[in-house]
């Protein structure tokens, strides 16, 4: 049995990170945490009672997910008035990074009550550590849109920018996300998929995108589990004066010629770069109002 080492202050707020597959991740801090608290909050309480299990813990669980997030915040605030010490903690890694918390944390500031983090897992920084790619600056982008025209939209305003694009992702929407950052983004830029951080079948493979497709479909176990995508930075554009080329003879093309043919042409006669003249025709079409479909 873990020895309490840290006890629970009262009338305090605990962010507890918890592991993201393996269960020896979880932090000597947080078994303190977990330990003392009067309440521990979680998304899911079977999960989390199945976690406290594990780890020998008997403690008093409540539940806050995102469907009840507010209604349950109000209620931390009040647990937290009657001076009782309370352990948020989510299903895996840690609460309001993707996941259900946020709400809880800003309504116990604006109470005046003491917020502690207690670091530990992290999909966001494992992907990033074993991603292989120097990573000066970093967006955390978390999960796409589920719907396609919205995720295509979200990743278009994304395709200029120059930090690696770390993003999550679900078993079942996976290969029509990698399909869409390559159509986008361009099937040269570097991927990196991380599939099952920690986890017994825990997979890290780096390929272009537009190899990432090919990948996994290469075994039916390759689409299962939860994703992280780290994706290299925009490159430089090119220089102002081409780039001012490329949008004069998208001008004059779009309006005459079906979409394709007026980038294919495009390409040809000022060497540019195809998808990102493909990007600006689709936005030329859609303010003339041209069917970009022709």
């Amino acid at each position: 049995m873990h020895k309490v080492v840290e006890e629970a202050r009262d009338a305090t707020l605990y962010v507890v990170a918890t592991p993201i597959g393996n269960l020896r991740d979880i932090s000597l801090r947080a078994l303190d945490i977990l330990s003392s608290a009067d309440i521990v909050v979680a998304e899911d309480t079977r999960v989390c009672a199945r976690l406290l299990g594990q780890l020998g813990i008997k403690a008093r669980v409540i539940a806050s997910h995102e469907h009840n997030e507010r209604q349950s915040a109000a209620g931390i605030v009040k647990l937290l008035a009657a001076g009782n010490s309370v352990a948020l903690t989510t299903d895996a890694g840690t609460p309001a990074i993707s996941d259900p918390g946020s709400e809880a944390v800003a309504r116990a500031r604006e109470q005046g009550f003491a917020v502690v983090p207690v670091p530990g897992a992290s999909a966001l920084t494992a992907a990033l550590s074993v991603s292989g790619r120097r990573c000066p600056r970093v967006l955390f982008c978390g999960f796409l849109p589920a719907r396609s025209s919205e995720r295509r939209k979200s990743i278009e305003q994304l395709a200029n920018v120059a930090a690696t694009l770390v993003f999550y992702e679900a078993p079942h929407r996976i290969i029509e996300t990698v399909d869409d950052l390559a159509q986008i983004l361009g099937c040269d830029r570097h991927i990196v998929l991380c599939r099952e951080l920690t986890k017994l079948y825990e997979e890290v493979h780096a390929c272009a995108m537009g190899e990432a497709r090919a990948w996994l479909e290469g075994s039916p176990e390759r689409v299962r589990g939860e994703f992280v995508l780290v994706v290299d930075p925009a490159q430089p554009s090119d220089n102002n004066e081409e780039a001012m080329e490329g949008e004069r003879v998208l001008a004059l093309l779009v309006p005459e010629l079906p979409l394709k043919k007026a980038v294919a042409l495009t390409v040809e006669i000022t060497g540019g770069r195809k998808n990102a003249l493909y990007r600006r025709a689709l936005q030329l079409a859609e303010e003339r109002g041209t069917n970009a479909g022709e």
